[in-house]
């Protein structure tokens, strides 16, 4: 039985659990470099991944960092846009990919297409979730509603700077999994893990105790950053910009290089002991 958008996040982190490994999260940009090699190279790195989150890009992101920046100016002069990201994402799930799908963009391309029209047309193309990285619990209402009546996943981003009381209040209408962003800043990879990372990745796990899996991004590009934060007890790891930055270099010969990040980055979530 092939598992319906709202599941596969889900059931990806059981699958996980019983194997004790955590969960390699990446991402990449949607049409990045061009929209014909996106898609070739989507279907490269879900070898390798258990979620994938996907950029659909828009004109002023304010939370990535120069690398995935310059991945979405490339992807819209490329002529990248909301409808062109769903078509992929059909293309994808005929061909057979189960791979959980999370489409990470901003506010206003969501408001744009319209809320309840965008999170239905998720559902129906298999689109598992989505990380709005600009709307605040508050302002959410809607989305979350539009979320629960098309079984999309909502998921919440938490910072080093989130109270107690926000995250529980956060914790209550999340789905899939919370996003720990362990550093203040932009997106961007970083050669050393802060010893902060793994305070913080503590930090969150008592105030959210159990109640979703919590996935920690951020500066993340080596085996041994996944391993250390894994073992801290987080469920799963986002690597972004250390993805993006191959297929910067790379391009249309990046499919090589994803592939082997990341199976090395997935090695090290098989260290997790529940």
């Amino acid at each position: 039985m092939i598992s319906m958008p709202g599941r596969r996040i889900k059931e990806k982190f059981e699958e996980l659990e019983e194997k004790k490994e955590g969960a390699l999260i990446g991402y990449l940009t949607m049409g990045d470099p061009d929209i014909k090699t996106s898609e070739k190279l989507i279907r490269c790195i879900v070898k390798n991944v258990d979620i994938l989150e996907l950029g659909v890009p828009f004109s002023d992101p304010i939370a990535d960092g120069p690398t995935i920046q310059a991945a979405i100016d490339r992807s819209l002069k490329k002529g990248m846009n909301t409808d062109i990201a769903f078509d992929m994402i059909k293309r994808l799930r005929k061909d057979g990919i189960k791979t959980p799908f999370v489409f990470m963009t901003y506010y206003n391309i969501v408001l744009q297409y319209g809320e309840e029209r965008f999170i239905k047309k998720c559902r129906d193309v298999g689109v598992d979730g989505i990380l709005v990285s600009d709307l605040p619990l508050e302002e959410a209402e809607n989305v979350l509603d539009c979320c629960d009546r098309y079984g999309v996943d909502f998921i919440f981003l938490i910072a080093p700077t989130t109270t107690e009381e926000r995250i529980k209040k956060i914790a209550k209408k999340a789905k899939g999994f919370i996003y720990l962003v362990s550093l203040l800043g932009v997106t961007g990879a970083r050669d050393k893990l802060q010893d902060i990372t793994i305070e913080k990745t503590k930090w969150a796990l008592e105030h959210i105790n159990g109640t979703l899996p919590l996935a920690v991004g951020f500066g993340i590009s080596k085996k041994e950053h996944v391993k250390s934060i894994v073992n801290a007890g987080a469920r799963g790891v986002v690597v972004g910009s250390a993805f993006v930055d191959i297929v910067s270099k790379k391009k249309g010969d990046a499919c090589t290089d994803l592939i082997r990040l990341s199976k090395e980055l997935k090695e090290g979530t098989k260290q997790k002991c529940f």
